[in-house]
């Protein structure tokens, strides 16, 4: 595609702070989406931190050559759930946190060594453009039932006599999502340069007005179904009074409290963390392929040989187990990003860098931090259709040279494609009680591979040729 800006690519201050912005924006609902799932005392502001700093190191091992930023992470959440379980304490479960996130990174530097050693031959005939263009449209299509139930729900109503008050009326919520939507479309599509690179911005503005007419007529007129926005998060700065803490608070750091849980620790917790973080890295590993291929052919370059694929892997383990640190949850390279850099045009690196900056900034910044969790899920639903759905499409796009009258490249995608779509995902019971989970990407790719190399020693058909693949 012809980007605005390339990666290497230095926007004027105000624009790069504008567009930094706007990255945050994009990645911003699922990082703090993770420590809200999973409790246990984590918070936003945490993430937050986390993901900029894992960002920033990520930035410095791919010697900030990859527009990516890293998130928290949701394929770890069933494993950040095992470090709280059995009645631990909290001090304990942070502990258990970053002890997790270093055996997911430890597996993401072992297999950079072996990539920096063997190359990354092996990785394209594993994975050539059949597999990893269905898989990468999956990551999209996985998340397609997030976005459009998010863009149906509004925030809860208020609580009356420890009643729970009816939820906003669906439709309103679908309607600040389609304003949301069509804004960020019409924007892209029809906008000036300066507008095309904002449209999430822009969007997301659109949709919050709206929703904000909706909800001040209905705490006008006492009526549930209009309240659109939750205003508790902007209620809880000034619940105590105005304070220092009303403006800056300083996060709750994982390290602070995993310090405490030091002593606490035995070899059977060790196991536990282990046995459920290790798996769950390779699931990540196929996904951190499939992310990097597919911003690769968004800039016309290909990441896994330049800055090559061991740097890759190293920044996103590194990174991550540095993110846990601080945030507690384990990082990875964000789709939303990738779709952000898609749809704007603008793969400048600085841009990412200055988001993870400001991601840091913001961590400290008590009315930035309520003013996000206010947001309704039904505007950060509008958003997601788009950039969930540029991740789908991306993948389809790399099947474009590959040759599907081929019997062999159509079961391929076929399998990956209905595996993925029809949700097929996979539960190991462990003796402990936790469980390891396929996720349904996974499973699709996994699948994918087996199927490929099944059909591999099928000589091509007179006049067909090989599909491109982007690693050569």
């Amino acid at each position: 595609m012809n980007l605005i800006y390339n990666v290497k690519d230095k926007p004027r201050f105000g624009q790069l702070i504008v567009f930094a912005f706007q990255q945050l924006l994009a990645i911003m609902a699922a990082t703090i989406a993770v420590p809200a799932i999973v409790g246990n005392g984590m918070t936003a502001s945490a993430a937050l931190f986390g993901a900029g700093i894992g960002t920033l190191v990520y930035q410095l091992f791919t010697k900030f050559r990859s527009p990516v930023f890293l998130g928290s992470s949701f394929a770890f959440l069933g494993a950040m759930a095992a470090a709280f379980a059995g009645g631990v304490s909290m001090s304990l479960g942070f502990f258990g946190l970053i002890l997790g996130a270093c055996f997911a990174g430890l597996v993401y530097v072992v297999i950079a060594i072996i990539v920096k050693f063997a190359g990354v031959k092996w990785i394209a005939k594993l994975m050539p453009a059949v597999v990893i263009g269905p898989t990468v449209a999956i990551i999209g299509l996985s998340l397609a039932g997030n976005a459009v139930g998010d863009m149906m729900k509004g925030d809860f109503g208020p609580i009356v006599d420890g009643v729970l008050q009816p939820t906003a009326s669906p439709y309103l919520a679908l309607l600040c999502a389609l304003v949301t939507l069509f804004t960020v479309i019409l924007c892209s599509t029809y906008g000036k340069k300066q507008l095309r690179l904002i449209p999430f911005i822009i969007g997301i503005i659109a949709g919050y007005i709206v929703a904000l007419v909706f909800t001040l007529i209905g705490r006008a007129t006492g009526n549930a179904a209009l309240r659109i926005i939750d205003f508790a998060p902007i209620k809880a700065l000034i619940k105590d009074g105005v304070t220092v803490k009303t403006f800056i608070d300083f996060p709750k750091f994982t390290f602070l409290e995993a310090i405490k849980g030091v002593k606490e620790i035995n070899a059977a917790y060790v196991g536990t963390i282990a046995v459920a973080y290790i798996p769950v890295a390779f699931v990540v590993f196929a996904e951190h392929i499939a992310d990097h291929k597919n911003l690769s052919t968004i800039i016309g370059k290909d990441l896994l040989t330049d800055p090559g694929l061991s740097n890759t892997l190293l920044g996103d383990g590194v990174g991550s187990f540095v993110g846990a640190i601080f945030g507690g949850c384990p990082n990875t390279t964000y789709g939303e990003s990738i779709g952000c850099v898609a749809i704007t045009g603008n793969a400048s690196v600085i841009s990412i860098t200055g988001a993870a900056i400001l991601a840091i900034l913001f961590a400290f910044i008590s009315p930035f931090v309520a003013f996000l969790d206010s947001i309704p899920a039904c505007v950060m639903g509008g958003v997601c259709m788009t950039l969930y759905g540029f991740i789908a499409v991306s993948g389809l796009k790399m099947l474009q040279p590959v040759d599907l009258n081929e019997n062999r490249n159509l079961f391929v995608a076929s399998v990956i494609l209905i595996a993925g779509v029809g949700g097929l995902a996979l539960n190991f019971a462990l003796k402990n009680g936790q469980s390891i989970k396929l996720t349904t990407v996974a499973c699709a790719l996994i699948l994918g591979i087996i199927t490929n190399l099944m059909l591999s020693g099928k000589k091509e058909e007179p006049g067909h040729e090989e599909p491109q693949q982007l690693i050569k």
